[in-house]
């Protein structure tokens, strides 16, 4: 039977000489109809030029196809050479035969074009339709994609959307015209979990409704595990390894498969979890951080000069204790309070009230305090670009009434030699280093003041798998040498199994369960946690059944003067307690 797609020898290169600059060499798989392959791999290893060079989008972004064959079965039977087809051939293809999710919905959509305007485009060029059917389309599409409201949302512009709405709207494009195959490039990369899981169970439901093909790309194995029938593992721009899933997952062949497998961060349930006895030194010391009825509220106001009726309850009611030397997870969906509640602690956000002490030292919630950090989570944007590494390690010493001095420099060699980064680094810039390199020197310039707490605010969700696993070493080889806290925000449930102590999930801007890591991500009591849960995706759930929630996070606007209701806690054994639900 002939293959949907075909793809043999596949060569990419890029700039005046593509033939001396090949990202891709060499590449070749086969898609069935109705099959779904997944191409893993790292940022730079080809996976996602393979892709874009299917649909010849590659020849936009300056590449070129060096050689191979790309051979794709249309819908009435006729086999194209997609490598060989011009332009209004591929115009025929592209949106009609080949559909196209891209990893960010943000730089993917016109910022300036309604969403019905982007949906109809499909429809006005593959159908021929226009007016009032052509928006009727657009509605039936997002509709389609589980986005309530869809006339209403036909007029929004993307910036009034989530981030998972704008990946619906995304979806919804490149299944306007029903592809007989769809290309998802990294489409959950950017999402919480409880929302990815949404994206894939949409997928998997337009999938078996439609019986159309998949390539999805990603770097997350538990993704692959639920959704893929083959796999193919990509490493500097060659197919390293391919075969059937349970072959791949099973019985790897290929070093850096097994790697993948191995060495990188995947969810257990809380198997997982630390065992350094970090925690049973600190049981009896002064917390590092206490977090007491810590209060933030946006004010909503009519008109900038009229009263406020109404308020963003982000942050309502948390408290915590961080001991030294333990790490402290907070997780929750996007716009639950965890981001907020780090910014309040360190000043970066004004509090409405509550307090917090750092050590021996208690402060409002306003002023923020020195001995506490922040590693961001952007390491590209965390440095700035026009400074040396030098005087970015100084800025904070500087800022705090130091000096530069040579017992100051002598400290930044240490602890450039600390994070694994080599002396001559000083007089570099950042676009000198690697996305890895700057994390590192992110968290170098956050211990230039020897804090006591860390906050890490997604430091690690913006690197590579691999580079990831080597800095979350180096956070627990550093916290055991200074005895660090960490108070860290992830939306990763796999990084927080490796490094937390303990865990608080916020729902809604109030801690509903918080507790030992193991006790609260192998035994969850609050339904919110549970949902958390089930939604991450694990190597052990192959081909799993999506099931499609469109239950929404409540509204967290309240009208002025709302107080909640005092909570009531039940404990579970050592300290796993849970919100008690109404």
């Amino acid at each position: 039977m002939t293959p949907l797609l075909s793809v043999s020898d596949l060569r990419v290169g890029f700039g005046r000489n593509p033939k001396a600059n090949e990202v891709v060499r060499g590449v070749g798989f086969d898609i069935a109809d109705g099959e779904t392959l997944a191409i893993v791999g790292e940022s730079g290893s080809g996976k996602s030029v393979t892709a874009l060079s299917i649909n010849r989008l590659v020849d936009f972004g300056g590449g070129r196809i060096t050689g191979g064959s790309m051979k794709l079965k249309r819908a009435d039977g006729t086999v194209v050479e997609l490598a060989a087809a011009t332009e209004p051939q591929l115009t025929g293809i592209r949106g009609a035969e080949i559909g196209m999710i891209f990893q960010e919905p943000m730089t993917s959509l016109n910022p300036v074009l309604t969403i019905g305007t982007q949906i109809e485009e499909s429809f006005r060029l593959h159908r021929g339709l226009t007016g009032r059917q052509a928006t009727a389309a657009a509605r039936d599409a997002l509709d389609r994609v589980r986005i309530p409201d869809a006339a209403r949302r036909l007029k929004y512009t993307p910036n009034q959307l989530s981030g998972g709405m704008l990946q619906r709207v995304m979806i919804a494009i490149a299944l306007a015209c029903n592809p007989r195959l769809l290309i998802a490039d990294e489409p959950t990369t950017a999402l919480d979990v409880t929302v990815q899981a949404q994206i894939m169970a949409l997928l998997a439901e337009l999938k078996r409704e439609s019986g159309m093909s998949m390539i999805f790309i990603t770097h997350d194995i538990g993704l692959v595990a639920g959704i893929a029938d083959k796999v193919m593992v990509m490493q500097n721009g060659q197919a390293v390894e391919q075969g059937e899933l349970n072959q791949i997952l099973d019985s790897p062949q290929h070093p850096y498969t097994q790697h993948l497998l191995q060495d990188v961060p995947h969810f257990a349930s809380g198997r997982a979890t630390r065992v350094d006895g970090q925690r049973d030194k600190a049981a009896n010391t002064q917390p590092a951080l206490k977090v007491d009825g810590l209060v933030v509220r946006f004010p909503l106001k009519s008109t900038f000069f009229s009263r406020a009726t109404g308020a963003v309850h982000a942050v309502d009611g948390v408290d915590f204790d961080l001991m030294q030397g333990e790490t402290l997870a907070i997780v929750g969906e996007s716009g639950s309070g965890k981001s907020t509640t780090a910014k309040a602690v360190l000043g970066l956000v004004r509090s409405t009230r509550g307090s917090f002490s750092v050590g021996t030292r208690t402060a409002t919630a306003e002023r923020g305090a020195k001995p506490v950090q922040m590693v961001f989570q952007n390491p590209y944007a965390s440095l700035n670009p026009r400074l040396t590494i030098e005087s970015i390690l100084a800025e904070p010493v500087i800022a705090t009434g130091g000096r530069a001095d040579a017992q100051t420099r002598a400290r930044m060699a240490g602890l450039l030699e600390r994070v694994g980064l080599p002396k001559d680094s000083l007089e570099r810039y950042p676009h000198e280093f690697s996305g890895g390199q700057r994390q590192r020197l992110c968290i170098a310039r956050a211990l230039m003041l020897n804090p006591s707490v860390v906050v890490l605010d997604e430091a690690v969700s913006a690197l590579d798998v691999s580079v990831q696993a080597k800095v979350l070493e180096l956070l627990l080889d550093l916290q055991r040498e200074y005895a660090l806290a960490y108070l860290f925000i992830s939306h990763d449930m796999a990084v927080v199994e490796r490094i937390a102590h303990r865990i608080a999930v916020i729902y809604a801007g109030q801690i509903v369960e918080i507790g030992d890591a193991r006790s609260v991500l192998s035994k969850p009591r609050h339904s919110y946690t549970k949902k958390l849960i089930a939604a991450v995706p694990t190597i052990d759930r192959r081909r799993e059944h999506f099931e499609v929630d469109t239950r929404q996070v409540p509204s967290l606007v309240r009208p002025q003067g709302f107080e909640p209701a005092p909570a009531k806690w039940e404990r579970f054994g050592g300290d796993h307690m849970a919100r008690v639900e109404a």
